[in-house]
């Protein structure tokens, strides 16, 4: 593994050759270490990424899994594994061989991320656990690693909070007066409550998404702002992309709103906002009228419970919200559904006693 100098740069380098995944010899060149000891660090960690063993570092490990996700995953996703990774799980196991992680190391790691004066959340630590099981998922599918001690050493927190922040229909129209003076914030706020769709969804909105005659709203894309970049993206699940019914009165107020857009083309983004700037709106009327601040994203569930309250069944609660199962309305909205057993058995004494008596039921 030798390194060599180049005199005109004074930079050290290292050539060396390799398999590559086709099975044919290469020679790989780099250029501009510092030092001897950085080129020979480097080409060590070429050739252990290439062989691929289950002896390779958690770096390396993590770089090969990066690498191959690039492709497979949106850009948001990637970005939040990358700080998820570089933030919490790299500097405390980037430097282990994979192979001899065990299972007191995870444990030791939950404990000083469930001890840390962050005060993260369950459900953050739950995320970040979840990160830490998937890369070792994927060493044992592609690179033979024999131990699991991630399922060994548990998982921690949980997977939902507990409980749920939400308006009730009067908190949220007494917060709607605080904001009403902006009517780009009043008519993302009305859109968010009365619909129930996420707040990148509500960002991505078109004219041309907004069916008046119909009354449906067309949800067929999220938008986010990275690296100081306007990113419009397909939604995330196939159960994502939904029509929405709307009420009249949202159709009137949207159809005014795109009337003050002036030369709106119908394919330009309907609201030009970002979720800071909502984030600071929500702020504000929270201020202005005293409400509870709730974040963007309760509003969604401001919604649900307001249809729950109003009798809808989990199934259409599900396919307006855009949930990829009914499942996944019910664990996170059963805690809504205090009384509603007892509401069956009262509609069930109803209907059994509007039956008239006859001789097999009486």
């Amino acid at each position: 593994m030798p390194a060599y100098k180049d005199n005109k740069t004074g930079k050290w380098f290292c050539k060396f050759y390799y398999t590559g995944w086709q099975g044919n010899n290469r020679q790989k060149w780099k250029r501009g270490f510092a030092t001897k000891k950085e080129a020979l660090a480097y080409e060590r960690d070429f050739l252990e990424r290439q062989s691929a063993n289950p002896d390779m570092t958690f770096q390396n490990l993590y770089e090969l899994y990066m690498e191959d996700m690039a492709a497979r995953l949106k850009q948001s996703t990637i970005l939040t594994k990358k700080h998820i990774y570089e933030t919490h799980i790299l500097p405390f196991f980037g430097s282990k061989p994979i192979n001899e992680i065990k299972a007191s190391d995870v444990r030791r790691w939950q404990n000083h991320l469930m001890n840390s004066q962050n005060g993260y959340s369950k459900t953050y630590l739950k995320t970040i656990n979840n990160q830490l099981t998937c890369i070792i998922n994927y060493a044992k599918r592609f690179y033979d690693l024999n131990t699991n001690p991630c399922g060994q050493a548990g998982s921690m927190e949980q997977a939902k909070a507990e409980e749920m922040d939400y308006w009730t229909y009067d908190e949220y129209t007494a917060f709607r007066e605080g904001i009403k003076d902006k009517p780009l914030s009043y008519i993302c706020f009305q859109v968010l409550y009365w619909t129930g769709m996420r707040e990148g969804e509500l960002l991505a909105l078109t004219a041309a998404d907004i069916n008046l005659m119909t009354k449906q709203i067309d949800i067929n894309k999220t938008y986010q702002r990275l690296n100081g970049k306007d990113i419009t993206t397909p939604p995330k699940t196939k159960k994502s992309r939904r029509k929405i019914p709307i009420p009249n009165f949202l159709c009137q107020e949207l159809q005014n709103f795109i009337n003050t857009r002036y030369m709106l083309d119908p394919n330009e983004r309907l609201f030009p906002a970002t979720k800071h700037f909502l984030s600071h709106e929500m702020e504000r009327g929270c201020k202005k009228t005293g409400v509870n601040r709730i974040r963007i994203h309760d509003i969604r569930h401001s919604h649900a419970s307001m249809l729950i309250e109003m009798g809808f069944a989990p199934l259409e609660i599900a396919d307006r919200l855009g949930h990829e199962s009914v499942k996944t309305t019910l664990d996170t909205y059963s805690h809504l559904y205090p009384d509603k057993d007892q509401q069956l058995a009262d509609r069930l004494n109803q209907f059994r006693r509007a039956i008239p008596p006859t001789e097999e039921n009486s």
